[in-house]
């Protein structure tokens, strides 16, 4: 940073940090990219996002940056936020459409109904008849307690391991690490592990209740 760079990715925590300990200067910024724009002005962010585009940005300057807004899904009240970023003649770019809904033609979807009691046991199964003995799976659970139980419930019969919020980025990193390169099957996560990863061969995915 001190030398100088010309791209910058990060977090809106990390940079509003640098921004106030005086290590960042963004008033020469010429692109500004929101990627998962949906997430990023979502009420958890949009107060630091906004203050870190407070410093780049001047209110009616034909010289303001270039704003670049990107996201899967882009519900009205993104289009309504994001207007306060970008110039009256912006360009919507959508390469979704009315497919909205549709889900991948290769994948094949199930509903399966059991009591808590008996998941364990129940995901044990399932796992062994569609992913088989080598195959990866990916478990998502909505909490990391549960995420914790499942990994360790004796139930489940193959080799597990869990993904949250509280493992530290060192040990989530040698965790992925294993799960790609096949040390473990089973991968439970929440949705900490439901965005900006890249695994190759997954056999199976199982949402432990319907995702929200």
């Amino acid at each position: 940073l001190k030398s100088g760079i010309d791209i910058l990715v990060g977090t809106p925590g990390r940079i509003k940090d640098h921004i106030q300990n005086s290590k960042l200067e963004l008033s020469s910024v010429k692109h500004v990219v929101l990627d998962e724009v949906d997430h990023m002005l979502d009420m958890g962010f949009a107060e630091q996002v906004e203050e870190i585009l407070g410093f780049a940005y001047k209110k009616g300057s034909e010289n303001n940056p270039q704003t670049l807004l990107f996201s899967a899904t882009c519900p009205r009240w993104v289009y309504d936020v994001a207007k306060k970023y970008m110039k009256d003649e912006y360009e919507q770019i959508d390469l979704i459409g009315k497919k909205t809904q549709r889900t991948a033609m290769t994948v094949e979807h199930l509903a399966i109904q059991c009591r808590s009691s008996q998941r364990a046991g129940v995901l044990g199964d399932i796992i062994q008849v569609y992913s088989g003995s080598h195959g990866r799976t990916i478990v998502f659970c909505e909490t990391k307690k549960e995420a914790n139980e499942l990994a360790m419930n004796a139930s489940l019969k193959q080799d597990a391991q869990s993904l949250h919020g509280d493992i530290p980025q060192k040990q989530r990193e040698i965790t992925l690490k294993g799960f790609r390169n096949g040390v473990f099957e089973v991968l439970i996560a929440t949705n900490v592990a439901a965005r900006g990863l890249d695994i190759p061969e997954v056999d199976l995915v199982i949402q432990c209740s319907p995702p929200k």
